[in-house]
């Protein structure tokens, strides 16, 4: 046969053959339907007739007959829990199960539409939850649709041209410079190594500082190596219990090194030196857990008068205190174990407000009038 366009041949008759996908087996395979017609021109209409209804009939039917519940189970247990760390499977499965299963769950998948998307939304716009956080919810609903096109068990994208609504920028809370003083000398009264100090001199997240050893520091190098994350997540064996999780860092770059400063280094080498564990930040010979962290940060804070903060703001107070001193975005980003300086920049964005009037001051030398 002689080809001429997509999947058009003309026959040794001298007539021309079109073919098209007609339907798909019980295990997905293409069954193939033909058309036929005296010249190219014929059969190509014929055949955008034939395409357009097998488009138009895979949106409305497929031999998938899950609803979503059972389909975004299934795309939880069996084709991504093996890929992602415990908190993000104990993350996702309590949005799916607080979220999207009591309101989409008994929806027939092949049937989910666009319009139960666009009220899903609107219910958690109700319910007042955060514009990141309902973003988070729905593309969980993404992945999972995505894939069931993928596997062929749907052939349309109920997701496709759903609007969500912009993430809202959230504030940087670092303490002023005053208070930051004040912490820090309510800190340096505690008897063992103080993850408050660390916070404000590396950086670290609380549950980084938990998982750090005293063999992940390169004393000879002058390098804290950030290998492992504790947290405390919801358990996945008995309900409304909870469980702690020693795993890898936050992302691929949270998994990282930080030059370990000169004072910092002789702050802790007095504190290895009446060590009782392998824990850098000791609770009864092992490990503290963030939430104790947290526990003695509010007995510190109350203790240097100043007012309640997150211990995350730790984080921001180092961050803000770099941009002060002229630290490059692209080394604080390496520092923080962010996954691009894009992140760094728009987290820190404001605080980089009196460097940007800084490097312009320096410019502005060279206007002479």
């Amino acid at each position: 046969m002689v080809k001429k366009g997509e999947n058009i041949y003309k026959r040794k008759d001298g007539r021309w053959e079109g073919r098209f996908t007609k339907n798909r087996t019980t295990k997905g395979r293409i069954i193939y339907g033909y058309v036929y017609g005296k010249c190219y021109s014929e059969v190509k209409e014929k055949l955008s007739v034939k395409k357009a209804q097998y488009i138009f009939s895979s949106q409305q039917e497929s031999n998938y007959s899950g609803t979503v519940e059972e389909w975004i189970t299934y795309w939880l247990e069996k084709s991504i829990k093996e890929s992602i760390k415990m908190s993000t499977y104990s993350n996702y499965r309590g949005k799916i199960e607080k979220h999207i299963i009591p309101h989409l769950g008994n929806i027939p998948l092949k049937k989910l539409k666009r319009e139960d998307i666009e009220t899903f939304i609107r219910h958690l716009a109700s319910i007042q939850l955060s514009n990141s956080t309902i973003q988070n919810i729905v593309n969980l609903l993404k992945s999972a649709i995505k894939e069931a096109i993928r596997m062929e068990k749907i052939y349309h994208n109920p997701c496709k041209n759903v609007l969500l609504p912009s993430a809202q920028k959230a504030s940087v809370q670092a303490l002023p410079i005053n208070n930051q003083r004040k912490l820090e000398r309510a800190a340096l009264q505690e008897e063992e190594s103080s993850a408050i100090i660390i916070a404000l001199y590396t950086g670290m997240r609380i549950g980084e500082i938990s998982g750090l050893r005293w063999t992940d520091i390169e004393w000879n190098k002058n390098i804290i190596y950030v290998r492992r994350t504790i947290s405390r997540i919801p358990s996945t064996t008995h309900v409304g219990k909870t469980e702690l999780v020693i795993d890898l860092p936050k992302t691929k770059t949270s998994i990282r090194a930080i030059p370990l400063s000169k004072n910092l280094k002789k702050y802790l080498q007095i504190k290895r030196e009446n060590a009782t564990g392998s824990y850098i930040v000791n609770c009864k010979g092992t490990f503290t857990e963030p939430r104790i962290i947290s526990y003695r940060f509010k007995k510190v804070l109350k203790n240097a008068g100043i007012a309640p903060i997150s211990f995350h703001s730790l984080r921001h107070s180092f961050a803000t205190r770099c941009i002060e001193k002229g630290v490059d975005i692209a080394t604080l980003s390496k520092i923080l174990g962010h996954a691009s300086v894009k992140m760094t920049l728009d987290t820190y964005a404001d605080s980089m407000w009196e460097t940007r009037k800084s490097a312009l001051n320096v410019l502005d030398k060279n206007l002479i009038i």
